[in-house]
Order: structure tokens, then C-alpha cells, then sequence
């Protein structure tokens, strides 16, 4: 699949939560391609700042030709994309990566399952898989961005942090507190809450599908800087290592130590 380098336009954004922003982007071509897992990269329009922040995509919107990108503020960059409005210029690369399997999954119960910013590339893939499907969704507190996007497409179990919504705790007290069953996960999230996911996969025997976030440079597999730890031999290096970027986001959980 053909990654796309382009300056788009922004169609639309809204604040949804503290330091959380949803924009919509005009951008046909990335939007005729995507599949749900990918990300982009956004390129700041500040020259002194080289390197473009990967945001995965939330939704995809085909016959609109538009992606819709769900962040947080975490930065100089992310700050800068939280000020543009309709009609501002935008310059992105993508989609990139490995996104969500979806084949095999027909009479199958699936936990779509997304921590804090993980939550967003949860929502297109709940609508695109066709099964049966759960989706928890982690928080820090009340303000429960997306939960209301998910429910015309799959059950929504809550956990807050704080307890002032569902379940007091994280994802998976949410899951045992509801005695929740699935035969695959799809999970994206922090990496302490991926492990707790991957443990339980192991322990129930089930299919597991992980999406790693990390800070990324080149966005395509070049320059090493978003590896993390595998079982097998990466050819590109040479060593017990997978490149985000280019071999995931989405991996088996077997495949990847967190």
C-alpha cells in the first residue's frame, strides 16, 4: 500500500475533553486506502521543528474523502495542531502501518479494549469488524470522550480511574467486574495496561492483537527510533527487535515483550 506525502485541509475540529481535540481532514487519497490500526504523520508547520507526530486514525470516512484524527496535547506540536481550524493548510504522510485484522472474525466475541488516547483507532474498528463486540474503554475520569460514538456498534463497558463512571479502576477490572467473554482482543493503550491485557490473553488462551504507542521519527521503518523488543530476529537490524512504525503498530501479543 502506497503511503501518501500531501498538504490537505482541515474540514473541522472540536475540543472533546481536556487537552483531547478531534479533527476531520479533507485528504481523499489516505482516506481511500486506510484501514483501521494505521496512523498518519502530521508535520508541524514550524520548520524548526523536523520531525511530524504520528496520530492514529480514529475514523475514516470514504465517501467524504475525509480522516478523522483524535489527540492529546502533549507538546509544542500537538499544541500547534490544536489551533487550526476549517480551511487551514495541513501537511501529513499515510497512512502507515499495519492495522487491525479483520478476516476469520465472522461468529466470533471480540473485547475491543482502549486506554486514554488508545481509545480512538478502537472507534473505526468497530465499525468496520463484523462479529460479535465488547468494547472497554479506559479513563482517567468522567469526561468520556468517544463513549457515546461507539454504542451504535458495539456494547461499551467503562473503567475511570477515579470510579466517577463504571468501573472504578482500569479495563480489566471492568471486564472481570462484568463478567465479560471473548474469543480475540484488540487493544491499544499504555503500555502498563497492554501488558495486563497480554497476561489475561495468555492466561484465557486467547487470540491477541496489540497496538504499541510510541514516539516516532521516521514514520516508515528507516531510522530505528520506535523499536521494541521481539521474539524473533528482525531482518532489517539483526536483532530481537520490531519497528512500530512499519512492522505494527498492531502486533500479535506473542510476538512483542512490553
Amino acid at each position: 500500500m502506497a503511503q501518501v506525502k500531501l498538504t490537505v485541509t482541515v474540514a473541522s475540529q472540536e475540543k472533546l475533553a481536556e487537552n483531547i481535540y478531534s479533527m476531520w481532514i479533507d485528504a481523499e487519497p489516505v482516506a481511500a486506502q486506510a484501514k483501521a490500526g494505521q496512523f498518519v504523520s502530521v508535520y508541524s508547520g514550524d520548520g524548526s521543528r523536523l520531525l511530524p507526530r504520528p496520530i492514529s486514525l480514529c475514523e475514516t470516512d470514504k465517501e467524504k474523502g475525509r480522516i478523522r484524527l483524535v489527540y492529546r496535547v502533549a507538546g509544542a506540536g500537538t499544541e500547534e495542531f490544536s489551533r487550526y481550524q476549517a480551511g487551514d493548510p495541513i501537511s501529513i504522510l499515510g497512512p502507515l502501518g499495519n492495522g487491525f485484522p479483520l478476516e476469520g472474525m465472522t461468529g466470533k466475541r471480540a473485547f475491543l479494549i482502549g486506554g486514554g488516547i488508545g481509545i480512538p483507532p478502537m472507534l473505526q474498528l468497530a465499525k468496520e469488524l463484523d462479529c460479535e463486540k465488547q468494547a472497554v474503554l479506559g479513563y482517567r475520569d468522567g469526561e468520556l470522550f468517544l463513549k457515546n460514538q461507539f454504542e451504535p456498534y458495539t456494547s461499551v463497558y467503562v473503567a475511570t480511574e477515579d470510579g466517577s463512571q463504571g468501573t472504578k479502576g482500569n479495563v480489566m477490572d471492568a471486564v472481570w467486574e462484568n463478567g465479560l467473554k471473548a474469543d480475540v482482543i484488540f487493544a491499544c493503550g499504555p503500555a502498563p495496561m497492554l501488558r495486563a491485557v497480554k497476561a489475561y490473553a495468555l492466561e484465557q488462551g486467547i487470540l491477541c492483537y496489540l497496538s504499541l504507542e510510541e514516539r516516532m521519527a521516521c514514520g516508515i521503518g528507516a531510522c530505528l527510533a520506535c523499536v521494541c523488543q521481539s521474539k524473533e530476529v528482525d531482518p532489517h537490524s539483526n536483532v530481537h527487535n520490531k519497528r512500530i512504525c512499519k512492522d505494527g503498530p498492531v502486533f500479535r501479543a506473542e510476538e512483542v515483550e512490553l
